[in-house]
Parts: C-alpha cells; sequence; structure tokens
C-alpha cells in the first residue's frame, strides 16, 4: 500500500498543434500542460522524468532527464507546479505515459506515478 506521507498527483490536458504539423510527411505534434501537485504530508523536490511514448504503430519512445523544462520545484504539502511542453509522433494517435523521480525532504527518494494518457488528432479516433 502506498505510503501517503509521500503522494504526487499529475494531471495531463493535451492538445494537438495542427500549425506545427505536417501529415503529408507523418508529423503530428502535440502540446501537453501537465500539473505537478503534492498531496502529501512531506515536502518534496521532482530530480527528474522518465516519458515512455508509444505512438499508433508501436514505437516506442523513452526520454529520461533532469526536472521538467529546465526546473526541478520543490513542493510543499498542497503546492502544486504547472508546466507545459511537446512532443511529435508519426501516427495520429499515441500514448504518453511514465514517472517523476522525487526526493522528499526526509531523504526518502521515490517515484510518482504518471497514469497512461492518450494523444490524438481530433476527429481520428471514432
Amino acid at each position: 500500500m502506498p505510503d501517503s506521507r509521500y503522494q504526487i498527483d499529475v494531471k495531463v490536458a493535451t492538445r494537438y498543434l495542427s500549425e506545427q504539423s505536417n501529415p503529408e510527411q507523418d508529423r503530428y505534434a502535440f502540446a501537453y500542460t501537465v500539473t505537478i501537485q503534492n498531496a502529501g504530508e512531506v515536502a518534496a523536490k521532482l530530480l527528474s522524468r522518465h516519458w515512455v511514448i508509444t505512438d499508433g504503430d508501436g514505437h516506442v519512445q523513452e526520454v529520461r532527464g533532469a526536472g521538467v523544462v529546465g526546473q526541478q520545484p520543490h513542493l510543499q504539502p498542497g503546492e502544486s507546479h504547472t508546466y507545459s511542453s511537446g512532443t511529435v509522433m508519426a501516427t495520429q494517435v499515441g500514448t504518453m505515459q511514465g514517472s517523476y523521480q522525487m526526493l522528499a525532504d526526509d531523504g526518502k527518494h521515490f517515484d510518482a506515478t504518471i497514469v497512461p494518457f492518450r494523444l490524438a488528432v481530433p476527429g481520428a479516433l471514432h
């Protein structure tokens, strides 16, 4: 059972970027806005990220790196941090999921899960 002292909630909103996409060249651009909230009892810092991006053909791209968009937010209990980023895929539909590697102020390392979410060109799903 998860320890409620270390609870990070992740919410994601996505949108298709038609102006940055080129369907004739199998290029579909998407933006996503992520809100990370510390729903736990201990302040924690986001150290790194791990994304798994899967396009509609099943091709998987993994992305790892420090922080998010150049930042490593430190969240007190109840605080949240929102940022936007993007990705490009070769298909009209795909998914992203992953985790944030966190360090609580008491020294405990833990992962905040990013549940799978869909990226889709409007009208691509029937």
